[in-house]
């Protein structure tokens, strides 16, 4: 079975399915804690016109597609977090608004001059494809995660478990709220060149809402995440190499497939507050 991982595409593959699982699925957890797994898939989606501008300067670009799809991602967290506090509107009225206006601009920009299999290389990724600077890239991003997830531990902790606190102990909750939101885009960043702009937030939730199912500590939550991530992945590469179907979504419905097992099996239980230590 493993006899795929011969192959160099699907080793490439695999290395930044396990960068990735490394990188993106901590900042799941989180994300899920602080109840913005909604702001994922939005960001997720406000990357496409910013690679798309990217890719329409200068073509498959990886560093003008990366360059553009982290402004417009920061650019999109920042102006729905402005709409939601000066509106009447709630965040995620906010943020779906944005989703759909950033798809819809997206898909313009990249059809302007593109042929099919560059729509669906923008939208779903090229996970069997990745040349060795978008590997550095990936790899880099999920590097840079690991150290920015240890600087920003304590306070990302008390606001999980306490919201109000850090706020009113004048604690460094905005500055921890702005590297998380960019570590997030950073992420969504590498997982839309790998998985395309439509998947890139499922190795970030799925993964993660696995995990709260089962773990009761965050400690326990964020190891059961990664390893839940590596499993979906390295199962959905295994299952597009030999039946022969597109490896993104593969990768994504093996991630699914985990979920729905551990959510058919998970006992019923009102939910509890998530013990920090």
């Amino acid at each position: 079975m493993f006899e795929a991982f011969e192959f160099e595409f699907m080793r490439g593959a695999l290395a930044a399915c396990v960068a990735l699982s490394l990188g993106a699925a901590p900042i799941g957890v989180f994300m899920l804690l602080r109840r913005m797994s909604l702001m994922g898939d939005a960001i997720s989606h406000a990357i496409l016109p910013g690679a798309a501008i990217g890719y329409l300067v200068s073509g498959m670009s990886l560093g003008a597609m990366t360059l553009g799809g982290v402004t417009a991602g920061v650019a999109v967290a920042v102006l729905a977090g402005l709409v939601a506090r000066r509106s009447a509107l709630r965040e995620d009225a906010s943020l779906a608004a944005f989703y759909l206006i950033s798809l819809a601009i997206g898909v313009l920009l990249v059809s302007i001059k593109s042929r099919n299999i560059d729509l669906l290389h923008v939208l779903f990724g090229s996970v069997l494809s990745l040349d060795p600077d978008a590997l550095v890239l990936i790899a880099g991003i999920a590097t840079v995660s690991l150290f920015g997830l240890a600087v920003l531990y304590r306070p990302l902790v008390i606001e999980c478990a306490d919201p109000d606190f850090m706020r009113q102990a004048g604690g460094p909750g905005t500055l921890a709220h702005v590297g998380f939101l960019l570590l997030a885009v950073l992420n969504l960043v590498a997982g839309f060149h790998a998985l395309g702009t439509l998947m890139a937030v499922g190795i970030m939730i799925l993964p993660a809402a696995t995990a709260r199912l089962v773990c009761e500590r965050l400690d326990t939550m964020l190891v059961v995440a990664v390893a839940a991530a590596l499993a979906g992945s390295i199962s959905g590469l295994l299952v597009s190499f030999h039946l022969d179907l597109p490896a993104g979504p593969s990768v994504v419905l093996s991630l699914g497939l985990i979920y729905m097992l551990v959510l058919a099996g998970a006992p019923l239980k009102p939910r509890q507050r998530l013990a920090t230590a």
